[in-house]
């Protein structure tokens, strides 16, 4: 049997004929010879691909929205400049891992260099997989990294070897995004299945003014708490009373002070 990364291919054993198996199949019986194969999967990479459902318009709007979201600065939707948008099919190593407890997970990993390392928090249902055909390869880009040197980085990252029962490489459709902001470029890429962006590096919200005025918030309101405490130190339950009314007073006229102020940064940023 031999491992054939991008094509799943296994030649018997009997006549060495070419046997394409379905993923899931344990034995597999030979079409030229009628002898039955068993399926080693830890042996054996399938090749998948998953099918876009968003044109190039689709994903523009999906990028728009990203940028009008609670991550980037206010407005980045309008102020952006796109310069350039590429579909592809990216290539992700797809492992299963079976855990001592029988449970099964997957792990996903870039099969080519990319600065968009978020990729690997991409989605993939089982159900969203089909089998690779000549059709996609136009457009896919190839893997550069390794099988042997993703199962490395696994094992470093106390992913046992024994535990990964079955490879598979994937082919994703993505748009790759290049616009500019405050004369700068940066990078996002929109899955063309799910519409999910993934973007490492973007024009953020800044997070200080958030901090500062929770922090001037909070000042205040611990201020305002030590008010009836102080006043019952020197005036018994009348000093409570009247610490407890001036903290409740203060504070009601406070709040909306503050929460005008928090509001107009929200707003501004």
């Amino acid at each position: 049997m031999e491992s054939q990364p991008a094509t799943a291919i296994v030649t018997c054993s009997q006549c060495g004929g070419e046997l394409h198996p379905d993923a899931g199949q344990t034995f597999l019986t030979c079409p030229y010879c009628a002898s039955t194969v068993f399926l080693d999967k830890s042996q054996l990479v399938f090749h998948w691909y998953v099918a876009p459902t968003l044109d190039e318009s689709k994903a523009r709007g999906a990028l728009a929205r990203w940028m009008a979201g609670n991550q980037t600065v206010k407005d980045l939707d309008r102020k952006a400049r796109i310069t350039e948008v590429a579909f592809s099919y990216f290539p992700m190593w797809l492992f299963k891992r079976r855990l001592p407890s029988g449970e099964d997970r997957l792990l996903l990993l870039p099969a080519a260099a990319t600065s968009i390392t978020e990729l690997k928090r991409i989605n993939l249902p089982p159900g969203d997989l089909r089998k690779s055909t000549p059709d996609i390869d136009q457009s896919a880009q190839p893997p550069t990294v390794p099988l042997e040197v993703a199962l490395a980085w696994l094992s470093q990252n106390q992913v046992p070897t024994q535990e990964v029962i079955e490879k598979s490489l994937v082919h994703v459709p993505i748009y790759t995004c290049k616009y500019i902001f405050n004369d700068r470029t940066y990078t996002a890429v929109v899955e063309g299945a799910s519409g999910e962006v993934f973007a490492n590096l973007y024009p953020a919200k800044a997070e200080a003014p958030y901090l500062l005025i929770g922090g001037i918030t909070a000042l205040i309101y611990l201020c305002l708490a030590t008010f009836p405490a102080m006043g019952a130190l020197q005036g018994g339950a009348t000093g409570l009373g009247v610490g407890l009314l001036v903290c409740s007073g203060v504070g009601f006229v406070l709040a909306p002070i503050l929460f005008a102020i928090a509001a107009w940064i929200a707003a501004k940023i």
